[in-house]
């Protein structure tokens, strides 16, 4: 691909990590164009280098050299920002977004004529922390990057775009809008709503004095922890896909009552078929960086209960360029082995970190 010009509607923390991936992987072949109701958000980009031209109003913007332009607002907003921009592009230009729901914006790109510029996208990587300040250039490294192509887009901007995905570390796979929402609402949007919901039950089941919010480690936070992402983005998602979701979330509650059937019945067997079909299931998952929230580095290593034992870890790998994300104790080892658990930003620190600590003599799981 030779030089380039992308625009962006939006530089949130998936706007800013695709346009931090961007520049990452074509330096000064790339110019970038932003727009964001954040002011400071545009400054501080601009300032890191990261974007080369801040629009203070999408109207003014120029589009006329614009190769890509990423819609990275909310859902709600990427639909009212089409209308801006559709007398303003370029007929060359690919419109694509970031949403994690697709049909809504389809069923407008149609009703604007667009088609023949239009492919969806849906970057399957997050955090649980949002805006500008947590993107990163490695964000999209080695996450599945949805593609949901109109019928009219020509085959040769497919393949652009699957390049430029390639480009950026991600690993691009086309589906129709229609199977997207269904995918998404069962291995992302009815989790974030089962997590949330098992945190609310939790906080309401909990004793006076907060028992349950001292103890709550290992397993728990593990399958809650995507219930710390925002409300607001969450509570769109939720409504735009409302009836892939509903139609899951009958699934799941029907499942639920059977569980508490066999339970009630103390039936061994449909139990045991339950935790081993789940965990055979679960144990087949691609171990990579794809998902919606990104995968974590962990260690737990074993250590006496002795003055000093953390900080001389820590020098350890610090003395080897190691940067550690976070370290601290476990309190709860019912479901972690290990009492002092390390997270890394990087699986080649984790790597190293495993064959330095293990070689000094300490017992080390990975996560």
């Amino acid at each position: 691909m030779n030089k380039i010009t992308c625009c962006f509607i939006g530089l949130g923390l998936l706007g800013g990590s695709i346009a931090k991936s961007i520049k990452r992987a074509f330096g000064d072949e790339s110019t970038i164009i932003a727009f964001d109701p954040n002011p400071g958000t545009l400054s501080f980009a601009k300032k890191e280098g990261v974007i080369d031209v801040i629009s203070n109003s999408i109207e003014l913007t120029d589009f006329s050299k614009c190769n890509y332009l990423f819609l990275c607002a909310p859902i709600t907003s990427n639909i009212k920002n089409l209308l801006f921009v559709k007398d303003l592009l370029p007929p060359s230009c690919l419109i694509t977004d970031v949403g994690s729901v697709k049909t809504d914006i389809h069923n407008n790109i149609k009703l604007l004529g667009l088609e023949k510029q239009f492919i969806g996208g849906h970057p399957m990587a997050g955090s649980e922390k949002t805006g500008y300040v947590n993107s990163t250039n490695r964000l999209l490294e080695n996450a599945y990057y949805i593609l949901t192509p109109t019928p009219l887009v020509s085959p040769e901007k497919i393949n652009q775009y699957k390049e430029l995905v390639l480009s950026l570390g991600a690993i691009p796979l086309i589906l129709g809008y229609k199977e997207h929402d269904y995918v998404t609402a069962a291995v992302s949007h009815l989790p974030h709503i089962v997590a949330a919901a098992l945190v609310n039950l939790v906080k309401d089941s909990d004793t006076k004095d907060g028992i349950m919010n001292l103890i709550a480690a290992g397993g728990f936070k593990d399958i809650t922890r995507i219930s710390s992402s925002s409300a607001t983005m969450w509570q769109q998602i939720s409504i735009e896909n409302q009836d892939n979701i509903s139609l899951l979330l009958n699934d799941y509650i029907n499942a639920l009552t059977l569980i508490q059937e066999h339970l009630l019945e103390k039936n061994q067997l449909k139990l045991y078929q339950l935790f081993d079909g789940a965990r055979n299931y679960r144990d087949s998952f691609i171990d990579a960086s794809s998902g919606p929230i990104k995968k974590l580095y962990i260690i737990y290593v074993d250590i006496p209960d002795e003055p000093g034992v953390i900080a001389t870890i820590a020098t350890i790998l610090a003395n080897h360029n190691i940067s550690l994300k976070n370290i601290g104790i476990v309190h709860n080892r019912e479901f972690e082995e290990g009492v002092l658990r390390i997270e890394f930003y990087k699986e080649e620190s984790l790597t190293d970190s495993v064959i330095l600590l293990k070689n000094q003599g300490y017992l080390v799981y990975k996560r």
